[in-house]
Protein backbone atom coordinates (compact mmCIF):
# COMPACT_ATOMS: atom_id res chain seq x y z
CA UNK A 1 0.00 0.00 0.00
CA UNK A 2 1.46 3.41 -0.91
CA UNK A 3 1.80 6.32 1.52
CA UNK A 4 -1.25 8.20 0.28
CA UNK A 5 -3.54 5.20 0.52
CA UNK A 6 -2.11 4.22 3.90
CA UNK A 7 -2.71 7.71 5.30
CA UNK A 8 -6.19 7.86 3.81
CA UNK A 9 -7.17 4.49 5.29
CA UNK A 10 -5.74 5.47 8.69
CA UNK A 11 -7.81 8.66 8.54
CA UNK A 12 -10.94 6.58 7.89
CA UNK A 13 -10.19 4.54 11.04
CA UNK A 14 -8.97 1.37 9.32
CA UNK A 15 -7.20 -0.55 12.10
CA UNK A 16 -5.31 -2.79 9.66
CA UNK A 17 -3.85 0.34 8.04
CA UNK A 18 -2.99 1.76 11.46
CA UNK A 19 -1.19 -1.45 12.35
CA UNK A 20 0.70 -1.33 9.03
CA UNK A 21 1.67 2.30 9.65
CA UNK A 22 2.92 1.41 13.13
CA UNK A 23 4.85 -1.64 11.92
CA UNK A 24 6.33 0.22 8.95
CA UNK A 25 7.45 3.36 10.75
CA UNK A 26 7.53 2.45 14.46
CA UNK A 27 11.21 1.54 14.71
CA UNK A 28 12.33 4.63 12.79
CA UNK A 29 10.15 6.86 14.94
CA UNK A 30 11.46 5.23 18.11
CA UNK A 31 15.02 5.82 16.95
CA UNK A 32 14.18 9.49 16.40
CA UNK A 33 12.53 9.74 19.82
CA UNK A 34 15.60 8.23 21.52
CA UNK A 35 17.67 11.21 20.37
CA UNK A 36 15.48 13.67 22.24
CA UNK A 37 14.25 11.66 25.21
CA UNK A 38 15.69 11.57 28.71
CA UNK A 39 15.96 7.76 28.69
CA UNK A 40 14.66 4.65 26.90
CA UNK A 41 11.34 4.62 28.79
CA UNK A 42 10.78 8.29 27.95
CA UNK A 43 11.52 7.51 24.28
CA UNK A 44 8.95 4.70 24.28
CA UNK A 45 6.35 7.00 25.85
CA UNK A 46 7.15 9.72 23.35
CA UNK A 47 6.79 7.32 20.43
CA UNK A 48 3.45 6.03 21.74
CA UNK A 49 2.20 9.60 22.30
CA UNK A 50 3.36 10.45 18.78
CA UNK A 51 1.34 7.62 17.25
CA UNK A 52 -1.73 8.59 19.26
CA UNK A 53 -1.46 12.14 17.91
CA UNK A 54 -0.60 10.95 14.38
CA UNK A 55 -3.73 8.79 14.28
CA UNK A 56 -5.79 11.70 15.62
CA UNK A 57 -4.54 14.31 13.12
CA UNK A 58 -3.57 12.21 10.08
CA UNK A 59 -6.32 13.91 8.10
CA UNK A 60 -4.02 16.98 8.02
CA UNK A 61 -1.27 15.06 6.20
CA UNK A 62 -0.73 16.16 2.59
CA UNK A 63 1.36 13.93 0.39
CA UNK A 64 3.97 15.84 -1.61
CA UNK A 65 6.59 13.23 -2.55
CA UNK A 66 7.75 9.74 -1.61
CA UNK A 67 8.89 9.82 2.00
CA UNK A 68 6.66 12.73 2.95
CA UNK A 69 4.51 10.57 5.25
CA UNK A 70 7.47 9.71 7.49
CA UNK A 71 8.70 13.31 7.35
CA UNK A 72 5.30 14.50 8.53
CA UNK A 73 5.20 11.84 11.26
CA UNK A 74 8.72 12.81 12.39
CA UNK A 75 7.62 16.44 12.63
CA UNK A 76 4.71 15.42 14.88
CA UNK A 77 7.09 13.45 17.11
CA UNK A 78 9.66 16.27 17.21
CA UNK A 79 7.00 18.79 18.17
CA UNK A 80 5.88 16.55 21.03
CA UNK A 81 9.50 16.00 22.13
CA UNK A 82 10.22 19.72 22.16
CA UNK A 83 7.00 20.56 23.93
CA UNK A 84 7.95 18.06 26.61
CA UNK A 85 11.52 19.34 26.83
CA UNK A 86 10.37 22.95 27.00
CA UNK A 87 8.16 22.00 29.91
CA UNK A 88 11.20 20.60 31.64
CA UNK A 89 13.19 23.69 30.55
CA UNK A 90 16.10 21.49 29.56
CA UNK A 91 16.73 22.90 26.11
CA UNK A 92 16.33 26.65 26.01
CA UNK A 93 18.42 27.33 29.11
CA UNK A 94 21.52 26.18 27.21
CA UNK A 95 20.93 28.09 24.00
CA UNK A 96 23.19 31.01 23.35
CA UNK A 97 22.53 34.37 21.79
CA UNK A 98 24.57 35.19 18.70
CA UNK A 99 26.23 38.14 20.47
CA UNK A 100 27.89 35.73 22.90
CA UNK A 101 29.96 34.30 20.03
CA UNK A 102 31.43 37.52 18.67
CA UNK A 103 35.16 37.19 18.28
CA UNK A 104 35.23 33.44 19.00
CA UNK A 105 37.49 31.64 16.54
CA UNK A 106 37.41 27.87 16.38
CA UNK A 107 40.19 25.75 14.91
CA UNK A 108 38.12 22.84 13.64
CA UNK A 109 39.92 19.59 12.86
CA UNK A 110 39.98 18.62 9.20
CA UNK A 111 38.23 15.60 7.73
CA UNK A 112 41.18 13.22 8.04
CA UNK A 113 41.67 14.11 11.70
CA UNK A 114 38.00 13.69 12.49
CA UNK A 115 37.85 10.41 10.56
CA UNK A 116 40.60 9.07 12.84
CA UNK A 117 38.28 9.33 15.85
CA UNK A 118 36.14 6.21 16.39
CA UNK A 119 32.40 6.68 15.88
CA UNK A 120 31.69 5.66 19.49
CA UNK A 121 33.91 8.48 20.74
CA UNK A 122 32.16 11.00 18.47
CA UNK A 123 28.77 9.78 19.72
CA UNK A 124 29.94 10.20 23.34
CA UNK A 125 31.14 13.73 22.54
CA UNK A 126 27.80 14.64 20.98
CA UNK A 127 25.88 13.09 23.89
CA UNK A 128 27.99 15.14 26.34
CA UNK A 129 27.02 18.46 24.74
CA UNK A 130 24.71 20.65 26.84
CA UNK A 131 21.10 19.74 26.00
CA UNK A 132 20.30 22.88 24.01
CA UNK A 133 23.44 22.73 21.88
CA UNK A 134 23.03 18.99 21.31
CA UNK A 135 19.41 19.44 20.28
CA UNK A 136 20.22 22.16 17.73
CA UNK A 137 23.23 20.17 16.46
CA UNK A 138 21.17 17.00 15.98
CA UNK A 139 18.26 18.80 14.36
CA UNK A 140 20.56 20.59 11.95
CA UNK A 141 23.00 17.76 11.18
CA UNK A 142 20.88 14.61 11.51
CA UNK A 143 17.34 15.80 10.81
CA UNK A 144 18.58 18.35 8.22
CA UNK A 145 16.27 21.10 9.46
CA UNK A 146 17.01 24.72 8.61
CA UNK A 147 17.71 27.27 11.33
CA UNK A 148 14.26 28.73 10.68
CA UNK A 149 12.62 25.33 11.23
CA UNK A 150 14.69 24.76 14.38
CA UNK A 151 13.80 28.22 15.68
CA UNK A 152 10.10 27.56 15.09
CA UNK A 153 10.27 24.17 16.83
CA UNK A 154 12.16 25.45 19.86
CA UNK A 155 10.49 28.84 20.13
CA UNK A 156 13.78 30.72 19.75
CA UNK A 157 15.27 33.21 17.33
CA UNK A 158 16.85 31.93 14.14
CA UNK A 159 20.14 33.57 15.13
CA UNK A 160 20.09 31.72 18.46
CA UNK A 161 19.81 28.44 16.54
CA UNK A 162 22.76 29.41 14.36
CA UNK A 163 24.81 30.55 17.35
CA UNK A 164 24.01 27.39 19.30
CA UNK A 165 25.12 25.25 16.36
CA UNK A 166 28.37 27.23 16.21
CA UNK A 167 28.92 26.71 19.94
CA UNK A 168 28.18 22.98 19.63
CA UNK A 169 30.67 22.69 16.78
CA UNK A 170 33.28 24.60 18.79
CA UNK A 171 32.84 22.27 21.77
CA UNK A 172 33.04 19.21 19.51
CA UNK A 173 36.15 20.57 17.78
CA UNK A 174 37.89 21.03 21.13
CA UNK A 175 36.79 17.54 22.23
CA UNK A 176 38.13 16.00 19.03
CA UNK A 177 41.44 17.87 19.45
CA UNK A 178 41.69 16.60 23.05
CA UNK A 179 40.99 13.06 21.87
CA UNK A 180 43.62 13.29 19.14
CA UNK A 181 46.11 14.65 21.66
CA UNK A 182 45.52 11.54 23.80
CA UNK A 183 43.55 13.36 26.44
CA UNK A 184 40.15 11.63 26.08
CA UNK A 185 38.49 13.19 29.09
CA UNK A 186 35.29 15.15 29.45
CA UNK A 187 34.50 17.38 26.46
CA UNK A 188 35.89 20.89 26.56
CA UNK A 189 33.08 23.36 27.03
Amino acid sequence: MDEQELASRCHRGDNAARRELYETYGSRLLSLCRRYAVDAADAEDLMQDSFVKIFRVIGRFRWTRPGSLYSWMARVALNLAFDSARKRKRITRDLVDVDALKGEVVDEPDYEQTAAVPAEAIHRMIAALPDGYRTVFELYCFEELSHKEIADLLGIKEKSSSASLARARAILARSIRQYLDGNDTAPAQ
